[in-house]
């Protein structure tokens, strides 16, 4: 290419971040660095009746959560600041009086009741919605006049009456749109002065040289207009690349009702930014075949506009569990235990609000289901002061269960309930929940005492013979073994929800487990 390649990522700090956006956010970032590029952070904050400061803040944390990294914008700066658009108000006057001068556009002094008046015979006649363009017809004297009274004005975008409006997608091809139907004389500049997004887009686009528009679909029936304010300042418009929409499984746009959409009801969800990344950079796009995990640095050597797709993409959870699953395996026991914490002590994501609409059910995290807490030094705690553990002993315990667990985790939030057996006491289970389906309560007996014995020559084996010796109990009991090793996980853990016995129970210990069958027994 011929000019430097800059994109941008420009949302409106008016909610939590959610994964259209950051799909969007990430192609861009893609796109750029495949291409050497720029990938520019800029803040849309016109919309003052819902803007918030922790919007903002939710911005920056997505972004560092999930590794992606800007080249300008935000404290990072750049020569084409400032990237926040309330602090470049003068400039969007400026401009808009430009387009007044060229006769681009027009003042217009219609009060809000006259407008009201408009929709209201056009809702009335079933007529297409829009300003009439009474005030593109007044004369220089009319303007004068109501200027010198100080009658407020808005500023409004002459659309041409006639023709057509072309532009090229480079995912989509052509695209015609007749002038008629694009929205008549829409506002630039509204009477308190502030821009509407059309106009900050626009000039900030051209001021920031940015050579490529990636958004969502939902934006086309926009392009034409951004089209024609691009001819009305004289300016060459970048090239457009409108995204593919992201839909649930119905086939509709991914809402609240799907499940988890903004990104703080994954991380409270117990995602990693790994899994949320390369899934979502397939989401509507292909890359290698045959090849399933990428690095953030791998996708943006790959990506290319070419490799879009026109239909929409489906956002598949259990897909995305997947990938979770898969990068909780790739993770080092350190790394596990360091994203895990929070959610057995719920803190840090935890403790990030989840959706009350969400069908999924609450993750099971913290004290309650783990057993420990996070002290004030920071460190783990046993909140059950019976165990007689220390924050040294819960550290070493939690170290020791992790490669046990990492097999098991579809979720970082299902580590609560699996270490919660370390670290209290667990009630004896109703026997319902101890006795298999397949045998009766006289074999589970049979099962728990043979246990003890069982458990005690587990120290001085390997995992194949402590296998091979639960299937010889089993074969001598004339049982499956899932039915030999479900009354014990039961008595150990107290829970069906635990790591793979054996280890459980070496890491517990010999005793403490022989203990709690014993209790066990006690109630047949």
């Amino acid at each position: 290419m011929d000019k430097e390649v800059r994109v941008r990522y420009a949302p409106s700090p008016t909610g939590l971040q959610h994964i259209g956006g950051v799909r969007t956010a990430l192609f861009n970032y893609l796109y750029a660095r495949s291409q050497g590029g720029k990938f520019i952070l800029r803040l849309e904050d016109t919309d003052r009746t819902r803007y918030d400061e922790k919007y903002v803040q939710n911005l920056y944390d997505t972004m560092a959560w999930l590794g992606i990294d800007w080249d300008e914008g935000g404290s990072k700066g750049g020569e084409y600041g400032p990237y926040v658009q309330s602090e470049r108000f003068e400039l969007y006057k400026e401009y808009a009086q430009k387009l007044v001068e060229k006769g681009e556009a027009y003042y217009c002094f219609c009060d809000s009741e006259r407008l009201e008046r408009i929709r209201k015979i056009q809702t009335e006649n079933k007529l297409p919605p829009g300003y009439d363009r009474n005030c593109r017809h007044l004369t220089p004297e009319e303007i004068k006049a109501n200027l010198d009274a100080g009658k407020p004005y808005v500023i409004r975008l002459k659309v041409p009456l006639e023709g057509e409006t072309k532009f090229t997608d480079h995912l989509l091809g052509d695209i015609v749109w007749k002038n008629e139907d694009i929205s008549p004389d829409p506002v630039l500049l509204k009477s308190d002065g502030f821009p509407t997004y059309h106009l900050a887009n626009i000039v900030d686009d051209h001021m920031m040289k940015i050579s490529h528009v990636m958004r969502a679909q939902e934006w086309i029936p926009s392009t034409p207009l951004h089209v024609q304010m691009y001819r009305s300042f004289g300016w060459e418009h970048p090239e457009f690349c409108h995204l593919p929409m992201v839909n649930g499984s119905d086939g509709k746009k991914l809402s609240k009702r799907h499940g988890s959409t903004s990104l703080n009801e994954f991380r409270a969800r117990g995602y990693l930014p790994q899994a949320i990344v390369n899934y979502v950079a397939l989401l509507g796009c292909s890359y290698d075949d045959g090849v399933d995990m990428y690095t953030l640095e791998e996708l943006g050597k790959k990506f290319k506009l070419e490799h879009l797709n026109k239909a929409p993409a489906v956002f598949d959870y259990k897909k995305l569990e997947w990938y979770n699953g898969q990068y909780i395996r790739a993770l080092t026991d350190e790394e596990l235990y360091k994203w895990t914490l929070p959610f057995i002590t719920k803190t840090g994501d935890a403790c990030l609000e989840i959706n009350p609409e969400n069908p999924q059910p609450k993750p099971k995290v913290g004290p309650e289901y783990s057993g420990v807490a996070l002290g004030p030094d920071g460190e783990p705690v046993c909140v059950d002061a019976s165990m007689n553990m220390s924050s040294a002993d819960v550290k070493a315990a939690l170290m020791k269960l992790m490669p046990l667990i990492k097999e098991r985790l579809h979720f970082l939030t299902d580590a609560a309930e699996m270490v919660h057996f370390l670290f209290t006491e667990p009630a004896v289970p109703p026997k319902a929940d101890i006795i298999p389906k397949k045998i009766d309560e006289a074999k589970t007996k049979e099962v728990l005492q043979n246990a003890i014995e069982f458990v005690k020559q587990l120290p001085s084996l390997d995992h194949e013979a402590s296998e091979a010796l639960a299937k010889s109990y089993a074969e001598k009991l004339g049982i499956k073994l899932g039915d030999f090793m479900m009354p014990i996980r039961m008595a150990v853990t107290g829970s069906r929800v635990s790591p793979p016995l054996m280890g459980s129970i070496l890491i517990l210990g010999v005793d403490k487990s022989i203990e709690r069958i014993n209790r066990t027994l006690a109630e047949f």
